[in-house]
This record gives C-alpha cells, sequence and structure tokens, in this order.
C-alpha cells in the first residue's frame, strides 16, 4: 500500500507550513502530497488558505520524486479548459508526477460566499461528466492521471467507471469502502471496462502516537487544530467519531491493513499539525516499512 498525505488548504495553510510539509514528505518516503481545494473552512467562514493549484505548482517545481494532486478540485470552481490547460502545464513541470483530482464539489455555503454557481447534484454530474470528456481530449498528448472523488453511487461512481485512472474514497470505515467497490465494479462491468484499471484510494484522518501518554499528548495538540475536537470531551474518541485512525503505530498499521486487504492501493492520512513534523516521521519511522 502506498501512503500519501493529504492537507486540508482551506485551515490557515501558509507558505512555511505546506513548504516544511512537501519537503518533509520527499524526504521521509511519503508517496504523495495532497491539497484539499475549498475557498474557506467549512468551521469558520474567516479561515483560508493558499489558492490549491498554485501551491501545487510550486510544489512541483521544488521536488523530484512525490506525487501531487488535489484531492479533490470542485467542478464548480473552473472551466474544463482551464483545468486542462493547468494540468499540462503543472504535468510538464513534474512529468509523471501529477493527478488531476477532480469531484462533484459539496459546500454549497463556500459558493455562495464567492458567488459561485451551486447547481443540483444532477447538474454537476453532468457538468463533470463533460468536464472529463473536454480533459481528456485537451490532454490527449499526454496522459496525466485522473482521480475522482467520492462515493455516490447514483451519481460518482458512474462516471468513475467510465472516465477514472484512480478513485478515492474519505472514509474511516473498512465495510463501506468494500460496498462502494463492490457497486464500482459491477459499474466498470457495465461499461465494459476491467475493474483493475481504476487504483483504488481512501483519505482519513489520523491521530497516532508512540504510546498511550504520547497519543493523548498529541491528541490535546489537535484540539487546537480541528474545532470540532476543540469540544469533545474525549478527543480520541472524538476523532473516531470523525472516522479518524485513532492509536498507537500497531493500531493504526492493523486498520490500514484492513484496507488493503479489501482493495485499497493508497491512502492519503490527514495531517493537520503544520507546525511540526513529528507525526510525519514517526509514520515514516513506524508505519511505511510495514506497509511496504
Amino acid at each position: 500500500m502506498k501512503v500519501g498525505i493529504l492537507v486540508e488548504a482551506e485551515e490557515g495553510l501558509d507558505w512555511d507550513g505546506w513548504r516544511a510539509t512537501y519537503a518533509a514528505a520527499e524526504r521521509l518516503g511519503f508517496d504523495s502530497v495532497w491539497l484539499s481545494d475549498h475557498l474557506q473552512s467549512p468551521w469558520s467562514v474567516e479561515q483560508y488558505g493558499l489558492e490549491t493549484w498554485t501551491a501545487l505548482a510550486v510544489a512541483a517545481a521544488e521536488t523530484g520524486r512525490i506525487g501531487l494532486g488535489p484531492l479533490v478540485s470542485p467542478i464548480t470552481f473552473r472551466e474544463p479548459a482551464i483545468v486542462a490547460r493547468m494540468a499540462e502545464s503543472l504535468d510538464a513541470l513534474a512529468p509523471g508526477r501529477f493527478v488531476i483530482g477532480l469531484g462533484l464539489g459539496w459546500n454549497a455555503e463556500e459558493h455562495a460566499a464567492a458567488g459561485i454557481a451551486f447547481p443540483s447534484a444532477t447538474r454537476r454530474a453532468d457538468r463533470l461528466a463533460d468536464a472529463l470528456t473536454r480533459i481528456r481530449c485537451d490532454l490527449a498528448d499526454r496522459h496525466t492521471p485522473i482521480l475522482i472523488g467520492g462515493g455516490g453511487a447514483r451519481l460518482t461512481l458512474p462516471l468513475v467507471a467510465r472516465f477514472a485512472d484512480e478513485w478515492n474514497m474519505t472514509t474511516g470505515s473498512v465495510a463501506q469502502f468494500q460496498r462502494a467497490s463492490q457497486q464500482l465494479d459491477t459499474l466498470c462491468a457495465e461499461v465494459k471496462r476491467h475493474p483493475h484499471e481504476i487504483r483504488r484510494s481512501v483519505a482519513t484522518g489520523i491521530l497516532i502516537g508512540r504510546d498511550a501518554g504520547d497519543l493523548a499528548e498529541r491528541g490535546e495538540r489537535m484540539r487546537l487544530c480541528i474545532p470540532p475536537l476543540a469540544s469533545a470531551e474525549d478527543v480520541l474518541d472524538g476523532a473516531r467519531q470523525m472516522g479518524w485512525l485513532v492509536g498507537t503505530p500497531e493500531t493504526v498499521v492493523a486498520s490500514l491493513r484492513q484496507f488493503q486487504d479489501v482493495g485499497v492501493q493508497r491512502v492519503m492520512l490527514g495531517h493537520y499539525d503544520l507546525t511540526s513534523i513529528d507525526t510525519l516521521e514517526l509514520l515514516a519511522d513506524a508505519v511505511l516499512p510495514e506497509l511496504a
């Protein structure tokens, strides 16, 4: 299983934090580093960070090995021809390392605040289908991989079956992923596509500590980063209820192996405490070697 890092750009990401994160991820042996694409935090309308594609361009220029991509860009944010042109530029800057991550989008409030139209889910799915056709055509001379995020059986998974090189689902549940993955297999058969052509990945938060004491200390630090955890009576239980992986390295590895057993090929672990890279160092030291 490949292990990447996901950074939520809208949670106050600045250049120092971003540069430190992708440099550490490359140095420590992670497979990839990903940025969410939002205009504001879902927890605070006044909180926002770096523009995602601009930040990815800087990372592409300043790294040499690690994979990069948005996880994921709402199709409502940019016209398909613009996405294709940006992707072409980033793929040229980081050959073979850039992935176009797209999805339907979900945060109606940020769209309203920015004056961006937010049509119905069905119309957004139609727009995504048209966009994927356009992007594939515009990038015909280079096969930049396309990742589609989401688990909706009615709208998203049919698009994954038709267009995606990689499918990503945000989940902390093995059973939830397995059900959606089986649905995707069925949809692939309907469009005469082999399911193995589509890489399977999940994104999830993580709260890890070397032992119980270290885990508790890191949990208290996480209260400062994630507003829903700030008021949790038990921060570890609060993180679990959000679908995160929580525990010592042994516990985390066991959970990731369960995902691996049901077909997950890559996991993107949420990295929220950008004031320190010690979590990345712990993962590199105690988790990555067990999954290699």
